[in-house]
Parts: structure tokens; sequence; C-alpha cells
């Protein structure tokens, strides 16, 4: 097999997220990092998402440019660098998965602006290989989880407000990840974004409601006080799909993870025997035994019977 045969065999998953962790992206103590690049590549991705990018040309459209912004405003909280787009659409070349067709007026000058950049490039094309990969939601989403977890993770706080990135994601499957290059310690079961979707959209199907206790105290979408619990752990399953999730406050989530509590068939609570349970200001865990849990709206999203089955078998210490 020839040097060329094997490089394009090796283009899968994990060489594209060693690709996202190795940009080459500028950093000085004076001006911050210029994080131009991961963020057109977010765009891009969020555009595949849509389907509003269908073949692999990629063009310095309103709605990319629009997108580009707006990805930057909410990632970029240290610097002095202006979103500017025609620098990362033609320096992302250095890649080497990010391919730039130039048109007849382009003469190798340094392109300036991104009025330049329209006069001066048709359009910008992906690897085949990548463009293919990114059709599928799951396989984006790992794409997308090391992107954001070596270029963004400060901006945890701000991730809430990324919410088009992936629409599909609650029909994404379980994931078995391939085994990258440890040398990028890419912590893919940990992902910022990936719990920030599985949160979000669990937590809004229980109206932002504890399924355990009912409690429902919220200001705005993004400050409520229950969280989007697994059942069947995401370090073990890979599975952030709705139905393996359900909506609890803060003490009934760390409950259910120590299997204090689990749910049966019927979606009725079932609570473990031998608790010192003093609670002076609101009912004892033992008084909500048997009791229907909270459910979603959509009937589709109910917590799913094979997880809670597991949990039941693994979690719950009767």
């Amino acid at each position: 097999m020839s040097q060329t045969t094997e490089a394009h065999c090796s283009r899968d998953i994990a060489y594209y997220c060693n690709c996202f962790a190795t940009l080459n992206v500028s950093k000085t103590k004076e001006r911050g990092t210029a994080n131009h690049q991961p963020i057109l590549i977010l765009s891009v991705l969020e555009l595949i998402t849509q389907k509003s990018i269908v073949e692999n040309r990629i063009f310095v459209s309103t709605e990319l440019i629009e997108t580009f912004k707006k990805y930057w405003s909410v990632l970029v909280t240290r610097s002095t660098y202006t979103d500017a787009l025609h620098y990362p659409f033609v320096h992302l070349q250095s890649g080497g998965f990010w391919h730039v067709k130039f048109n007849d007026a382009y003469e190798g000058e340094r392109i300036k602006t991104t009025n330049k950049l329209k006069e001066k490039v048709e359009y910008a094309y992906l690897d085949d290989e990548l463009f293919d990969l990114l059709q599928d939601s799951s396989t984006r989403q790992v794409l997308v989880d090391s992107l954001v977890n070596t270029w963004f993770a400060d901006s945890k706080s701000n991730l809430d407000s990324i919410s088009d990135i992936d629409l599909e994601f609650d029909r994404v499957e379980p994931l078995q990840l391939p085994n990258l290059d440890s040398e990028i310690k890419i912590t893919l079961r940990k992902s910022i974004v990936r719990n920030s979707f599985f949160r979000k959209l669990v937590v809004r199907e229980y109206d932002y409601r504890c399924a355990f206790c009912k409690l429902r105290i919220i200001r705005d979408p993004n400050q409520n006080i229950v969280d989007g619990a697994h059942i069947k752990p995401f370090s073990e399953f890979l599975d952030s799909k709705i139905d393996n999730g359900l909506s609890l406050c803060k003490n009934h989530h760390w409950e259910f993870d120590l299997g204090w509590f689990s749910i049966d068939d019927n979606y009725r609570i079932i609570v473990a025997q031998g608790l010192d349970d003093d609670s002076p200001y609101t009912r004892a865990m033992k008084d909500f035994d048997r009791e229907p849990i909270a459910l979603p709206h959509n009937e589709r999203y109910f917590p799913r019977l094979e997880s809670l089955k597991w949990h039941r078998e693994n979690k719950f210490k009767p």
C-alpha cells in the first residue's frame, strides 16, 4: 500500500478529532487567543446540522458570517481580536482538512476584509472523508466535543446560549468512541457541550420540575433548580438520548446516583429501606415511596424502561 493510500485510510473520526485539537491558533499574553479557526468550524457544523450546507461547498454567505459572529460573541470572553471571518477562512487551510477555491480575481495578495474575501473566493470545501463523517449526528457531536473541550473549556458558563449546534441531539444514538491519541487528552466522556444540551433538553421536557418531589423553581430557562440526570451513566454507556434522562433537583439527583431510590416500570418511586431521613421543612424521602414521578409532556421522552431496569439492578440499594 502506498503512503498516499495509507494516509487516506487513516482519516477517520479520531484523525479529525486530533486535527481539531491541534489547530494553529495564535495566542499572546497581551491579546489573548485568536480562536477564529475553531469558531469557524463550529459555525460550519451548525449550518451542516441545519441543512443550510448540504454539499461540500462552504460559501462566504450572510448566514455563515452571522453564525460566526454569534459564536464569537458567546465563546470569546478574553481577547482583543475582532470577529473577522476573512482571517480564519483563508488560514484554516493550515489544518490540512480545509481547502479554499479562489477565483480568477485572486492574485496571491493578502485578504484583509470580509468584503475582499467575497470578491476573491469561490468557496471552501472540506476533506471528503470529513464531510461524510459530519452527515451523521453522532459523529458530528463527537467532533463538536473535541473542538469545544480543547478551545472553549473556560467558556462553560456561556455554553447554554448555544442551542442550534445539533438540532437532532435528542435522536443521537449511543456511540462507541474511537481510541484517540492519548497525548491530545480530549476528555469526550466529560463533554461540556454534550452535557449542556442533554441537561437543557431533559429539564425542558419536564417543564423544569423535579420528577421525584415535583419542585419547580425557575427564574428563566437557564436559571432553574433541576438537573438533567442520566439514568444509565454517560461515562459507561455514552447515551445522552432524552429517554435516558430524568429531571431531578440537586438533592434527588445525588440520591438517585447513590441508589437511594429508583423507579419501577409503572414510573413509581421505590425508596430504599433504612434511611435515617430527618426532613423538618419538607417531606421525608420514605413518604414518596410508590408515588408516581412527574413525567415529560411528550410520551416519546418517558424514561426508557430498559434504563430504569438497569438502574434498579445495578445502582439501587433496597
